[in-house]
């Protein structure tokens, strides 16, 4: 896709939703189950879609909410339910109507006291602990979001106990329940008015917020930032950590200035993306255009996406830091400044997140994990210390406590911005001027990530390629290495392609929740050998999807 002539510039005010009208639809539209994309569908992250075209309404999350209830009756989930929402137009909606549902199934529900916002990582920290030790009476979780996708889109996530994104083998039976309920035109959906739901004896309103605050120096070292006296710049672009900050400042003796305080969901202060839509995407230098022009008033400064479980990091050396970068710079740090941290516990990253990864790594001696896209696959692992770091290039990523017990099991956008405040403050030097010691050591990586439309039924035939449906035995002038259809670190589909030869690499996979297929590609080389390997890729894949039936 070709980047759009307004990309990085303010919202114009014909772009703003009209959040009642959105609200109206929510409500009011009736999913046409005849069509397969307006049936309740879980990606990496949930059920994803907008009241707009039928895909995210009333009836999807009473059919879901239902489903959740059922399945943790079938696998004896007796304890609370933790709920969270983001600050996106019909997040609300889905909640109060998911608390109507799950009070009349007599469900203990947990939610933010003074229908206060909640990061996604804040509910995973919070099921990690009340889940310790426990056998029984184990908490779960839901969180409305969907993340950084546009103001007019609704999400719906479900945690299991784990803590962190449920796997496919949940979300399949959670699906699959909601959709005979929604074909069955929610008969069997157990439902009680909202303020009944709202003063039911199993409804709680607690605060997730100040237990999240007080436990980071478990995982952060929080001294350092302080004693260093840096000055930290933070834009939340209008998402649920906003007020978070200001007790993570009160509570530390911290030097932040929140440089967008403001919730609206309309999100009319952001900057266009590269497409010209609304898109909180903290790791785009086009969305994060107004924190990165301030990166010289601060010597770090971060944002997050809507329900904070992503990342972005803006330095006064590079600017906003490309994910794969940050990552590498965050795991070479933390396998170097965390003692306590198990040896043998491996480092986790997705296929497509850059092979600099891998030679950091290496170089330390350490484990690499290499799994699919998506967050779940981590989660098993940081439970039990298997995995001390788990990161995506998508800019999402959580690691183990200072004495290597889990903090998440879910992305934290939170403590990756405060991990690029140790850095700064511990060893003098910010996250950019690191990566700059990493390219002179191990060279410099040329990454690009591309969305590029795909129907359907496209994008159904590219998920289900198989290595024999690639001609090609050469990629940009080297012999074709190997051609993955399964992630080595734990053999899991990957729901796509990845090409890879000793130069470089391409990896090709269908979004979850839109009609665009993601094209990853990286050259160990130059940035006109990445342009080569871009233009086979895209080559390779247009042939080898002609082939499919």
């Amino acid at each position: 896709m070709g980047i759009h002539i307004l990309a990085g510039k303010p919202a114009p005010v014909e772009l703003l939703i009209d959040v009642d009208a959105l609200e109206r639809a929510y409500y009011e539209r009736l999913p046409d189950l005849t069509d397969p994309s307006r049936l309740v569908s879980f990606g990496t992250s949930g059920h994803r879609g907008t009241p707009l075209d039928g895909t995210f309404t009333e009836s999807h999350i009473l059919a879901i909410t239902q489903a959740i209830c059922d399945y943790r009756r079938s696998q004896g989930i007796d304890g609370p339910l933790f709920m969270g929402k983001d600050s996106h137009a019909v997040s609300g909606p889905a909640e109060r109507n998911a608390l109507e549902v799950l009070a009349a199934n007599g469900i203990e529900t947990v939610i933010q006291r003074d229908d206060g916002l909640t990061p996604t990582p804040a509910i995973s920290r919070a099921l990690i602990v009340h889940n310790r030790g426990r056998n029984d009476n184990q908490a779960d979780g839901i969180v409305a979001t969907p993340s950084h996708n546009p103001p007019s889109d609704g999400g719906f996530k479900y945690n299991p106990p784990g803590g962190g994104p449920a796997d496919t083998d949940v979300t399949g039976w959670i699906q699959d329940r909601a959709n005979v309920l929604l074909r069955h035109g929610n008969k069997e959906v157990k439902r009680w008015p909202f303020e009944s739901a709202l003063k039911a004896t199993t409804t709680r309103k607690g605060d997730f917020m100040l237990p999240y605050v007080k436990d980071l120096p478990a995982v952060i070292d929080m001294d350092a930032i302080r004693s260093a006296g840096l000055k930290i710049g933070i834009d939340p672009l209008g998402g649920a950590a906003v007020h978070y900050w200001a007790p993570i400042q009160e509570q530390y003796g911290l030097n932040f200035t929140v440089v967008n305080p403001r919730v609206d969901p309309t999100f009319r202060f952001m900057t266009l993306d590269y497409d010209g839509k609304i898109r909180m995407d903290c790791s785009s230098p086009y969305a994060m255009a107004g924190l990165a022009k301030l990166k010289d008033q601060f010597d770090i400064a971060f944002g997050n996406d809507c329900d904070a479980d992503r990342h972005g990091i803006v330095t006064p050396s590079r600017g906003l830091m490309n994910p794969n970068h940050y990552l590498a710079v965050a795991i070479r740090y933390l396998l170097t400044h965390r003692p306590r941290w198990a040896t043998t516990s491996a480092v986790g990253k997705t296929l497509v997140s850059s092979s600099l990864i891998d030679r950091v790594v290496d170089s330390l001696g350490r484990k690499l994990w290499e799994v699919p896209v998506g967050f779940k696959w981590f989660a098993p692992g940081l439970l039990n210390g298997a995995c001390c770091f788990g990161g995506e290039e998508s800019a999402g990523a959580s690691f183990l406590c200072q004495d290597s017990t889990t903090w998440t099991t879910d992305k934290d956008g939170l403590i990756l911005g405060l991990l690029a405040a140790e850095i700064t403050a511990r060893t003098g030097k910010d996250p950019g001027e690191h990566y700059q010691e990493l390219g002179q050591q191990f060279g410099t990586p040329y990454y690009i990530r591309i969305d590029a439309p795909a129907a359907p039924e496209q994008k159904r035939k590219l998920a289900k390629l198989s290595p024999v449906a690639v001609a090609s035995t050469t990629l940009a002038g080297d012999p074709i290495a190997v051609k993955l259809t399964r992630a080595p670190g734990n053999d899991a589909p990957i729901g796509g392609l990845k090409v890879v030869t000793k130069n470089g690499w391409f990896a090709a996979r269908p979004s979850g929740t839109e009609n665009i297929y993601k094209l990853y590609a990286e050259s160990l080389k130059s940035e006109s050998h990445l342009h080569l390997i871009v233009t086979e890729a895209q080559q390779i894949i247009t042939q080898a999807l002609a082939g499919i039936a």
